[in-house]
C-alpha cells in the first residue's frame, strides 16, 4: 500500500485516512534549493506551508537592514506564518531553505473547508496554535530573563532533540548553523556566542564547528539549560 505522507504532518495527522486522501489533491508539493526564498517578508500570506523534508530558517530583516535568524524549522513544522494566514496578513519574515527541501502548501480556503467538515479537526488546530503561542511566550521569557550561557545551552539541547543523530555517547546535529545563526536565535552578539561556545569546547561539552557540531555531554548541557529556580525556592523556604 502506498504510504500516506500527510499522516506524519501534525496539521493532518488527526484526520481520518479518508479525509487525508480527499485533501491530498489540494496539497501542492514544491522543491527548493539552498538560499532560494519560499516566501519573502511582506508577501501576502494565503497558504499554510508545511516542511516535508530538509531544514528551513525563518529570517527577519532589522531596521538597519541586517538579517536575523529567528528559528530553524524541521520536517513536520508549520511555517512561521500561521497567524498571518488566519489574519489575512503578510508574512512577518522570510523563509529560506538551508539545503534542498520539500514543502507542502495548502490554501487557506481549502483548509477552512476541511475544518468545516471536521469540527474535531478544528479543535486540534486550536490546541496546536495554543502550543505555538506558549512556545513563543516561553522563548520571549527565556530571552528576557535567562543568562547568555543558559540560553545557548538550552538552544543546543533543543537542537539535539529535534535535529540530533545519536552516535554512541555523542549527538551529531544534522542541521548546519553558523555562529551568527546561533547568536541570532538566542538574542546575543556573535562575539558572545563564540566565546561561550569556546568555553563549551574547553569543558568538552561540544566539539566540531557550528556547521558540523557534535554534542559530547548532553546531560551537562541540560543542567546548564535548566534554571535553578527549584533550588532557590527550597533555599528560600529553609
Amino acid at each position: 500500500m502506498k504510504p500516506d505522507p500527510l499522516s506524519k504532518i501534525p496539521l493532518f495527522e488527526h484526520l481520518s485516512s479518508r479525509e487525508r486522501s480527499k485533501i491530498a489533491g489540494e496539497v501542492v508539493e514544491t522543491h527548493y534549493r539552498k538560499d532560494e526564498f519560499i516566501f519573502r517578508e511582506g508577501d501576502q500570506a494565503t497558504s499554510f506551508h508545511i516542511l516535508k523534508a530538509g531544514t528551513v530558517k525563518c529570517v527577519k530583516t532589522s531596521s538597519e537592514g541586517k538579517q536575523v535568524t529567528l528559528k530553524v524549522l524541521m520536517p513536520g513544522d508549520l511555517f512561521c506564518c500561521d497567524a498571518a494566514v488566519l489574519d489575512n496578513g503578510t508574512h512577518p519574515g522570510c523563509a529560506q531553505p538551508m539545503g534542498d527541501v520539500s514543502v507542502l502548501s495548502l490554501s487557506k480556503d481549502a483548509y477552512y473547508a476541511l475544518l468545516r467538515r471536521n469540527p474535531e479537526a478544528a479543535l486540534q488546530v486550536i490546541q496546536y496554535l495554543g502550543a505555538r503561542l506558549n512556545e513563543a511566550q516561553e522563548t520571549t521569557k527565556v530571552l528576557a530573563l535567562n543568562p547568555a550561557e543558559q540560553r545557548l545551552a538550552a538552544l543546543l539541547v533543543k537542537l539535539a532533540d529535534r535535529a540530533g543523530l545519536r552516535e554512541g555517547n555523542h549527538v551529531r546535529l544534522t542541521v548546519r548553523l553558523t555562529r551568527q545563526d546561533l547568536a541570532d536565535m538566542v538574542g546575543m552578539t556573535v562575539e558572545t556566542a563564540t566565546r561561550i561556545m569556546g568555553r563549551f569546547k574547553r569543558d568538552k561539552l561540544v566539539s566540531g564547528t557550528a556547521k558540523s557540531l557534535v554534542i559530547c555531554n548532553l546531560a551537562k548541557l541540560q543542567q546548564l539549560a535548566t534554571p535553578p529556580c527549584s533550588t532557590a525556592r527550597r533555599a528560600h523556604a529553609v
